[in-house]
């Protein structure tokens, strides 16, 4: 029994040595590896990856907050490209890299230029296709009024912090929840959804994008801008473009002259858009412009 417990032990030895020798010289050359191929990060691009919130949304342009670190490092005119950071993200990494930024730094939040729910639209055909607003905007008829919010939720699938819902056909924003990252902007393909400086908690925005006459969009929705011009006529802040009116937001300031604006608009078209904004229409308009 010795005898062959010798002989397995002789046969085995030189494989076994053989392993532990090829073990030994692939532990040695990846530490060679990882000392001479190590990447050496800038102590600036780990600082501020450190303050952007890591979300990796992309709304920056660049693939996440990595990548965006390294990006504004090496350009500073990226900075400010950080959405959900906003102005506390973009002055801390100002700090970082001891530069002056410019601008009121007002967080930029999506806006549905569209109020329309099932029931405000004169017409509206069920569509049994692919889900999606992309497919649904291909085919025709499905609904009369070709610049209204489609219902089928392209804008919702691309949020990534639910803060965007279908509720009764309409895409509305949850503000609370919303980053600012916008990606419902290019989840709409009537391109109904815009990025806007909320320079109040409260802002008031045109919510309808039709570019058909008056008599049109009256044929096709109950709540849609028909380009009277009654708001322009209160407020310079209100301009009618293309049978549409648009107001311009990086100016806006709350005043009697928008809220005689809001309060003659015979569709009610004119609404808040915020944390705390009333419904449209209804008592509290006032309050909302206080407490922007």
């Amino acid at each position: 029994m010795t005898n062959i417990l010798a002989a397995i032990l002789n046969d085995i030895w030189p494989a076994a040595a053989l392993m532990f020798g090829l073990g030994t010289g692939f532990a040695v050359v990846l530490l060679i590896a990882s000392i001479k191929l190590v990447v050496v990060q800038d102590p600036l691009v780990e600082k501020i990856h450190a303050a952007l919130p890591k979300v990796d949304c992309g709304g920056c342009g660049f693939a996440g907050c990595a990548a965006y670190a390294k990006a504004v490092m090496t350009n500073p005119e990226l900075l400010g490209k950080c959405t959900p950071g906003g102005a506390p993200v973009a002055n801390a990494v100002a700090v970082i890299l001891n530069i002056q930024i410019s601008g009121s730094g007002a967080p930029q939040r999506p806006v549905v230029h569209c109020r329309a729910c099932r029931q405000d639209k004169m017409y509206f055909a069920e569509y049994d296709g692919i889900i999606g607003c992309t497919s649904a905007n291909a085919q025709p008829n499905v609904q009369a009024c070709a610049f209204g919010c489609l219902g089928y939720g392209g804008c919702v699938r691309r949020c990534r912090f639910d803060a965007i819902h279908m509720i009764d056909g309409l895409a509305v924003v949850d503000y609370d929840k919303c980053t600012g990252c916008g990606a419902c902007v290019a989840g709409c393909p009537r391109n109904l959804i815009e990025l806007v400086p909320f320079t109040h908690a409260n802002m008031m925005v045109v919510a309808c994008s039709s570019k058909e006459n008056g008599k049109n969009t009256r044929a096709f929705c109950k709540v849609g801008c028909i380009g009277c011009g009654m708001c322009a006529k209160q407020s310079d802040l209100f301009a009618v473009a293309g049978n549409v009116s648009r107001m311009n937001y990086a100016r806006y300031e709350p005043s009697d002259a928008t809220l005689a604006a809001m309060e003659k608009c015979p569709t009610g078209a004119i609404v808040y858009r915020g944390k705390n904004a009333p419904a449209p229409r209804e008592a509290g308009q006032k309050a909302a412009m206080a407490k922007a």
